[in-house]
């Protein structure tokens, strides 16, 4: 999907029943980004990635995704850019370590219909553990996954959290720039 352009049938952000935090979704986005769950704070206001010290919406942004920097309440703004954000899991916690193996589990299996069905070029799992505990691969590795979830090329990046320090911004914004059209990391 070209940059600045709005896919012709986006899906409804409206939460499912049991589900705080609506998908950002629509056919044929160039990435998927997938979150582990939505933080407290994220489920309480309605919008992706709001916490304060999550560096999600200024990765993308350093990684020529966006040509501004979004606000996370402006997340709908991600399908214009062939964008899009959904989670593993839907329960909001504190940290993500509050999640059992089998929501993860269960959550992975969702994903998998949800990516068969909007098919986007890219699946990014934002984080190892996700997707190491969810798709039940304890030894797998960051970076392109040899499997597809869905159909789509699936990569394994750091998750933005602030708490995941050790992973600054500027590599984040250089490994997810990897996902673009054209980034020298994804091929179909």
């Amino acid at each position: 999907m070209p940059a600045e352009s709005v896919p012709d049938e986006p899906l409804p952000e409206v939460p499912a029943p049991g589900k705080p935090l609506p998908d950002i979704v629509a056919p044929g986005l160039d990435v998927l980004f997938c979150g582990i769950n939505p933080s407290l704070l994220s489920a309480q206001v309605g919008h992706h990635f709001a916490r304060p010290g999550n560096r999600f919406w200024p990765a993308i942004h350093l990684a020529g995704f966006t040509p501004r920097l979004l606000r996370p309440e402006e997340g709908l703004e991600l399908l214009r850019y062939g964008l899009g954000i959904t989670n593993v899991v839907d329960r909001p916690t504190r940290t993500a370590a509050e999640l059992s193996l089998e929501e993860m589990q269960t959550g992975a299996e969702a994903l998998e219909r949800l990516v068969a069905r909007v098919q986007p070029r890219v699946l990014a799992v934002l984080g190892i553990t996700a997707w190491r505990q969810g798709f039940a691969r304890p030894k797998a590795v960051a970076g392109r996954q040899p499997e597809r979830v869905g159909g789509a090329v699936t990569w394994v990046v750091p998750n933005p959290s602030g708490l995941n320090a050790h992973v600054q911004l500027p590599d984040l914004a250089r490994i997810y720039r990897q996902l673009r059209p054209g980034g020298d990391g994804v091929r179909s």
